[in-house]
C-alpha cells in the first residue's frame, strides 16, 4: 500500500512543479491562455461558430460589428460578401494551427534527425551537414519559403497540401543547428562515453542517451517555430501564394479587406489581431517552457 502511494506521488510530483510554475509566471499563464482560446476555436470551430462561414448574404455586406451599430446577429460585422466575420475568424484558425503544427512536425523530423547523425558522427558527415545548413541560414525563412511556393505553385485543390510541405521542408534548418550543437556537448559526458565503451551500437547510444538530453530544448523550439510558420502561412496566403479560396484562413481574410481599410477597418483588424494574439501566446508558452524544462530553473 505504502509503495501505491509513493509512486502516485511521485507521478504528482511534476504535475504539481508545472502546475506551480505556470501559476507563478503571468507570462506562462498568459500564453497558455492565448494558446488555448485558439486551439478551442479550432477544435470546436463547427459548435462555436454562429454561422457558417460560406454563407453569403448581399443584403448584410460590410456591416460593422453589432456593437458599433451593425445588426445584432454579426458581432464582429460582414465582409464584402455578406459573410460572418466572427464565424470565419473561428474557422480560420483552424488551417493556421493546422499548417503551423504539421509543418513544424515535418521540420522536426528531418532537422532533429540531421543534427542528431551531424553531432554525433563527425568527421565529414558533419561538415558536409554542417555546410548545407549554413547556406540555408544564410537565406530568410519566408524569402525562401516565398521563392519555393512561387516555383511549385499551390493552385488547385491540394494548395494546403502543397503548403505544409513547403513551410516544413524550409523550417528544418533551425532544429538541425540547435540539435547538433546539442548533441556536440552530451556526446562527451561520461555516461555515453561508458555507452561506447560497452559496446551498444551508435542507433541505441543516440535514441537511449543522446536524444532524451535533448528533447527539452527540441520542444521549446518547436513551439517558437509553431508561430513562425503561422505568419508565414498568413504571409504567403496574403500574397496569393499560400492556401486558395474558399478555404478560410486569416491571411485569406486579411487579402480581402486591403481594398476596404479606409471604409471596413475591421475586415482585415479582427484577423490581424487573432494572429498577432496566437503567435504571441505561441512565444510566451516557449518561453515558459523553456524556463521549466531547464534543469537549472527547478526548486
Amino acid at each position: 500500500m505504502a509503495s501505491t502511494d509513493l509512486s502516485a506521488d511521485a507521478r504528482s510530483g511534476p504535475r504539481r512543479r508545472w502546475l506551480k510554475s505556470l501559476l507563478r509566471s503571468p507570462v506562462g499563464l498568459l500564453g497558455v491562455i492565448l494558446v488555448g482560446a485558439a486551439v478551442l476555436m479550432a477544435v470546436g470551430a463547427p459548435l462555436i461558430a454562429p454561422l457558417s462561414p460560406m454563407e453569403f448574404n448581399f443584403r448584410s455586406r460590410l456591416l460593422p460589428p453589432s456593437w458599433l451599430g451593425g445588426e445584432p446577429g454579426f458581432f464582429l460585422g460582414t465582409d464584402q460578401l455578406g459573410r460572418d466575420l466572427l464565424s470565419r475568424l473561428i474557422f480560420g484558425a483552424r488551417i493556421s494551427l493546422l499548417v503551423g503544427v504539421l509543418g513544424v512536425l515535418i521540420s522536426l523530423l528531418i532537422g532533429v534527425t540531421l543534427g542528431l547523425i551531424s553531432g554525433y558522427v563527425g568527421g565529414l558527415i558533419d561538415s558536409f551537414i554542417s555546410r548545407v545548413i549554413d547556406t540555408f541560414m544564410a537565406i530568410p525563412f519566408i524569402l525562401l519559403a516565398l521563392a519555393v511556393v512561387g516555383v511549385v505553385g499551390t493552385s488547385g485543390g491540394n494548395s494546403l497540401t502543397i503548403l505544409v510541405v513547403v513551410l516544413g521542408l524550409t523550417g528544418w534548418v533551425t532544429f538541425a543547428r540547435v540539435v547538433r550543437g546539442e548533441v556536440l556537448s552530451v556526446k562527451n559526458l561520461e555516461y555515453v562515453e561508458a555507452a561506447n565503451a560497452l559496446g551498444q551500437r551508435d542507433f541505441l547510444v543516440i535514441f537511449r542517451h543522446v536524444l532524451p538530453n535533448v528533447t527539452a530544448s527540441i520542444i521549446v523550439l518547436a513551439t517558437l517555430q509553431i508561430a513562425t510558420v503561422i505568419i508565414a502561412e498568413s504571409s504567403l496566403s496574403f500574397l496569393g501564394l499560400g492556401v486558395q479560396p474558399p478555404t478560410v484562413t486569416w491571411g485569406i481574410m486579411l487579402a480581402d479587406g486591403r481594398d476596404h481599410l479606409a471604409t471596413s477597418w475591421w475586415l482585415s483588424t479582427f484577423p490581424g489581431i487573432a494572429i498577432t494574439l496566437t503567435t504571441l501566446g505561441m512565444i510566451l508558452l516557449g518561453d515558459w517552457l523553456r524556463d521549466v524544462l531547464d534543469p537549472r530553473m527547478v526548486t
